[in-house]
């Protein structure tokens, strides 16, 4: 049967997408798979000439294409100010990538062993609470948290209006949060791993709600593990995987995620293949969740 071809059960032609933060690392290896596919993608962040280089890049022949459209997740006004543009030149949507993130704040003496921070559970909490702040903690959670509500609710009636381009199939948001929002260690970072928890029980929060308001718009997640992205310089090496990932023990897989395979979740949750999916979290990890303890 020709539908079951992998051009056909992948294909992406005629599909219009969003993905924010997708000038650079996973948004990048995501926006670059979806236009390999056929759809034409809107790359948004707050720097233009980074999503300008982006667009001037990509290869047109290769399938859709890519086109810059600054904004900045954290502000209502610029979402709105986008969302306006969008809609004179579309009209509708069928795919959003909620991917802007960053990292926020981080006390590394957590994992080492060594640290005088760790002396007793008095220094450790004194060292804990003066290291990060409220603040901190807000302006991650504003980008890693808040901006997926904030551009699911103001693109949902283009989702849904997209949906109604083709029986059986509707439009899609992805929500890229981490493996560390899944796991029981805080790596580091306690802002960021209960930043990205958050960001995975809100998917669950929208695909329900959503659904039971009788919306044909699927929300699902992808969990990424050790990827290449800003966050880790854009460049990690086989013998660093683990010590990017800081877990109780290594990546089984002994190396950082491909392009491939970020693209190919993501392709795969916005095509036909997996358009039975809804209210899902794929962790795309090498198998770190398997030997780490993991909400999971």
């Amino acid at each position: 049967m020709t539908s079951l071809n992998g051009r056909n059960l992948t294909s992406l032609s005629g599909r219009v997408a969003i993905v924010t933060g997708g000038g650079t690392g996973i948004g990048l290896m995501i926006a670059q798979g979806l236009a390999a596919n056929g759809a034409k993608v809107y790359i948004t962040g707050r720097r233009s000439d980074v999503l300008q280089r982006v667009a001037d890049a990509w290869d047109k022949t290769i399938g859709g294409e890519i086109v810059p459209m600054p904004m900045d997740v954290t502000r209502k006004e610029s979402i709105m100010d986008a969302k306006r543009i969008f809609q004179q030149r579309e009209g509708k949507l069928h795919i959003l990538v909620n991917n802007a993130g960053q990292e926020g704040p981080r006390s590394l003496f957590l994992s080492d062993a060594s640290a005088p921070q760790r002396r007793d559970a008095e220094t450790l909490g004194q060292a804990l609470f003066d290291n990060e702040s409220f603040e901190g903690w807000a302006d991650l959670y504003s980008i890693n948290t808040f901006s997926i509500f904030f551009m699911t609710t103001a693109f949902l009636g283009l989702l849904e209006q997209g949906s109604k381009d083709e029986p059986n199939w509707s439009s899609s948001v992805i929500n890229v949060t981490s493996i560390s929002g899944l796991i029981k260690v805080a790596q580091d970072h306690f802002a960021y791993n209960s930043a990205k928890a958050a960001a995975s029980h809100l998917t669950k929060l929208l695909s329900t709600e959503i659904t039971l308001k009788g919306f044909s718009v699927r929300v699902n997640a992808i969990a990424p593990g050790v990827y290449a992205s800003e966050m880790t310089l854009d460049i990690i090496k086989p013998e660093d995987t683990d010590i990017v990932a800081k877990g109780l023990l290594p990546v089984p897989a002994r190396r950082a995620g491909s392009v491939e395979e970020m693209a190919g979740t993501a392709v795969y949750l916005a095509s036909k293949a997996g358009g039975y999916v809804n209210g899902q979290e794929i962790a795309i990890d090498g198998g770190f969740m398997a030997v780490n303890p993991s909400v999971l």
